[in-house]
C-alpha cells in the first residue's frame, strides 16, 4: 500500500517481502563474518554452522511477522517499528542461544560469534531502515522546495516545533516549507530538526525571516499564553510575516496530533490565552456520579456548559431550570441531541418567583445546586439597578432558602471578579450573593460555598462577539481604554475548575480559580484588526459607568489561601443573613436599590468608606449621603 499511514509512508508488500529478505541476509551475513573472525580457516567449525544459519533465519521470519514487521503494522522507520525490530532480534537470537548451547558435547559456535553476530545483525537491519527513511525526507523536502510552498519560520524548537516540523515533511501535499527554527531557549542555538536549524530567538524573527526569504511564521507553542502569541504576533508582523498558530494542547489532545491542516491563522481564543487545565476526575465523578444536580441559568454560557460536562459523570438526575425557553432548547440539543421539550429534565421558571423556587426544590430533592442564573452585563445593571437587585440579589437568595429547605448537600454559587472591591451594581450585587450565601452555610448541614472567576470567551454578549460583527461591517473596533485589562478564561476551562471547586470547597468560602495574566484588550484588538485587508481602525471610547481599567480577583482585605488544586485559591467572607435583604418593598426605586447594596457591601467590608463619593457607583453618586 501506498500513500500516508498516520501522516508517514508505510512499505508496500513487495517492499516489506525485500525487506525480510534483507532481514535475513544480515542475520546470515553477520554469522559468517563473525565466524570468520573468530574462527579463522577451522574447516569443521564452518561445517557446524551450516545448519544454523537457516534456523536463525528462519526464527527472525517468524518472530519479525509475529511482531509486525513483515505484515505492514508499524510505520518504516519509525520508533515502533525499530522496536518491533528489537524484539525479533532478541526472539531469533536467544532461540539461536539455546540451540547452540543444547549442544554442548560439540557446540556449533563460540558465544561470543553469537553475541557478535546477532549485535551485527540489528545494527544492519535497523540501520537500513533508518537509511530507507533519510532518503525518503530528503527527496520529499526537494519536492516541497520545487512546489509553490509557504517557507516558513517556526517558533519553538520542542515538541509543538518537532510535531509541527514531522507534519510538514511527511505529508506529500503539505503547504508549508520549514526553514528556519527559533527558540528562546539558549541551550537549543544550534540545534538541528529534521533538517532545520535553530538559528536564534524571538529577537531574530526579523533577521531570519529576511536571511531564509521566509513569508510565515509558526508559533508551535501549543500551551502558549495570550502575552506571547501577542508578542509573537507583533514581530511577525513588523517582519511582514503573516502568523499562523498551533492549536491548543487540549485541541491536540482531541485530534489526534499535530497534522499540517490544524496549522492556522491565529483565532480570539489564541490572543486571550491558553491555559492548561487538570481536574481530578475520580474526585469530581464521586461529587456528582449518581446525584440529583440542579443547574440556574442552565441555558447561558456558564450553566449550559456545566449541563454538558455534568452529564457526562452520569449523575442519577440533571435538572435545567431557566426562564429563557430558546435557551433550554438549545442546552438540551446539545447534550442529547434532540430537544423535544418534553421532559421533566427540563424547568422553564424565574428564579424571582419565590414560591415556584421552594416547590421545585421540595417536590425533585435536587442534592446539589449549581446557581449560575444571573443578570451580568453592567451598562444595562448601572442604568437599572432594581433589576439586578431583584435577580442577583433576591433571585439569589430564593434559590438558596430553598435549597436550605430541602437539605442540599452541595450549593455552588457562581460568582464574578467583578465581586471583589466591587464598584458597579453588578460587582456589589455579586457579592452580596457571595456573603448570603456565606450566611446560608452557617445555618445548614450541606456545603454552601461561591466560585468566582472573570471574563469567560466566547459568552454571549463579550466583547469578542462584538469584535468579530465589527470586522464584519469594516469597523471601527472600539475599545474603551488604551490600558483597560481583563481576565479570560475559555467556557470549557472554567466550568471544569468550577466543578473542581465544588468537589473541594470548603462551606462558607468564596473560591477563586487562577485566570492567569490579564489581557491588554487593546493590544488584541490590534492583532485582530490587523488580521483583515485593510487593516481595520481602532476607537477609543473611554471606560464606561461602573467600569475598571484593570479588574482583580482579590479584594485589598481579602488573603487567598491554597486548596488542594493549583489553580483554585481560597478567601473567606463575611455572612450576610437575608432578613438585610428581605424586607425591602418591590416597588423600591433605582437609588434605594443602588444604597441598599453599597452599605451591604460597606458591611461586609469596613475598610470600605461609604461616605467617601469616590467610592460610590458613579452612577449613584447623588445619593451617597441619603438613603
Amino acid at each position: 500500500m501506498n500513500g500516508l499511514f498516520g501522516g508517514v509512508p508505510r512499505r508496500p508488500a513487495r517492499g516489506r517481502r525485500a525487506q525480510a529478505l534483507i532481514d535475513s541476509a544480515a542475520w546470515a551475513g553477520a554469522l559468517v563474518l563473525c565466524s570468520a573472525l573468530r574462527l579463522g580457516s577451522d574447516g569443521a567449525a564452518w561445517w557446524r554452522l551450516i545448519p544454523l544459519v537457516p534456523l536463525v533465519v528462519l526464527a527472525q521470519l517468524a518472530a519479525g511477522t509475529v511482531f509486525g514487521l513483515y505484515r505492514g503494522r508499524w510505520v518504516f522507520g519509525s520508533v515502533e517499528e525499530v522496536t518491533a525490530v528489537a524484539k525479533s532480534f532478541l526472539l531469533a537470537g536467544t532461540g539461536l542461544l539455546v540451540v547452540d548451547a543444547a549442544i554442548a558435547s560439540d557446540r556449533p559456535l563460540p558465544i561470543s560469534v553469537v553475541l557478535a553476530g546477532g549485535t551485527m545483525a540489528v545494527l544492519i537491519m535497523v540501520g537500513v531502515r533508518f537509511g530507507w527513511r533519510m532518503d525518503y525526507d530528503r527527496q520529499l523536502r526537494k519536492r516541497l522546495q520545487n512546489r509553490a510552498v509557504e517557507r516558513v519560520i517556526v517558533f519553538g524548537a520542542g515538541s509543538g516545533g518537532r510535531a509541527a516540523l514531522k507534519a510538514m515533511f511527511v505529508d506529500p501535499e503539505s503547504a508549508y516549507l520549514a526553514v528556519a527554527l527559533l527558540d528562546d531557549d539558549p541551550h537549543m542555538r544550534g540545534v538541528t530538526t529534521h533538517g532545520v536549524k535553530v538559528v536564534g530567538d524571538r529577537h531574530d524573527m526579523a533577521r531570519a525571516a529576511e536571511e531564509f526569504n521566509a513569508t510565515a511564521v509558526v508559533i508551535a507553542v501549543p500551551s502558549a499564553s495570550s502575552s506571547l502569541v501577542l508578542e509573537l504576533s507583533e514581530l511577525g508582523t513588523k517582519a511582514n510575516l503573516s502568523v499562523r498558530v498551533l492549536p491548543s494542547v487540549r485541541e491536540l489532545l482531541q485530534g489526534g496530533g499535530v497534522r499540517v491542516v490544524d496549522i492556522r491563522e491565529p483565532t480570539e481564543r489564541d490572543l486571550m490565552g491558553r491555559h492548561s487545565i487538570e481536574i481530578d476526575l475520580d474526585q469530581a465523578a464521586s461529587f456528582l456520579q449518581g446525584k440529583r444536580v440542579l443547574v440556574t441559568g442552565a441555558g447561558g454560557s456558564i450553566g449550559s456548559e456545566l449541563c454538558r460536562q455534568i452529564s457526562r459523570f452520569e449523575p442519577a438526575e440533571l435538572l435545567m431550570v431557566d426562564r429563557d425557553e430558546s435557551a433550554l432548547h438549545a442546552v438540551q440539543l446539545s447534550i442529547k441531541g434532540r430537544a423535544l421539550l418534553d421532559t421533566p429534565d427540563l424547568v422553564l421558571l424565574d428564579i424571582r418567583d419565590r414560591d415556584r423556587v421552594r416547590q421545585l426544590f421540595l417536590e425533585r430533592r435536587p442534592q446539589v445546586v449549581f446557581h449560575a442564573a444571573a443578570l451580568k452585563h453592567l451598562p444595562l445593571l448601572e442604568a437599572h439597578p432594581v433589576e439586578g437587585f431583584k435577580t442577583n440579589v433576591w433571585g439569589s437568595l430564593a434559590v438558596l432558602e430553598a435549597a436550605h429547605a430541602s437539605d442540599v448537600e452541595c450549593f455552588v454559587n457562581i460568582s464574578t471578579d467583578k465581586a471583589a472591591d466591587p464598584c458597579s451594581i453588578l460587582g456589589y450585587s455579586k457579592r452580596v450573593a457571595e456573603g448570603l450565601t456565606a450566611g446560608l452555610d452557617d445555618h445548614s448541614s450541606g456545603r454552601f460555598l461561591s466560585v468566582r472567576f472573570g471574563n469567560v470567551l466566547g459568552s454571549r454578549g463579550s466583547f469578542l462577539t462584538a469584535f468579530q460583527k465589527q470586522l464584519e461591517f469594516g469597523g471601527p473596533l472600539t475599545v474603551t481604554h488604551p490600558d483597560v485589562t481583563r481576565f479570560f478564561m475559555t467556557v470549557e476551562e472554567a466550568v471544569q475548575l468550577v466543578l473542581q471547586a465544588g468537589a473541594i470547597g470548603q462551606g462558607g468560602r468564596v473560591l477563586v480559580l487562577d485566570m492567569g495574566e490579564p489581557v491588554n484588550i487593546a493590544e488584541v484588538a490590534e492583532q485582530l484588526a490587523q488580521s483583515v485587508k485593510p487593516p481595520c481602525p481602532i476607537e477609543f471610547v473611554g471606560l464606561r459607568r461602573g467600569e475598571k481599567l484593570h479588574e482583580e480577583l482579590f479584594g485589598v482585605a481579602e488573603s487567598p489561601s491554597r486548596t488542594a488544586h493549583p489553580l483554585i485559591r481560597s478567601v473567606g467572607v463575611p455572612a450576610l443573613d437575608g432578613d438585610s435583604v428581605r424586607h425591602f418593598p418591590t416597588t423600591i426605586s433605582p437609588e434605594r436599590a443602588a444604597r441598599v447594596l453599597v452599605d451591604l457591601c460597606n458591611d461586609m467590608r469596613h475598610e470600605l468608606d461609604a461616605s467617601d463619593p469616590d467610592q460610590i457607583p458613579h452612577t449613584w453618586r447623588a445619593v451617597a449621603g441619603g438613603s
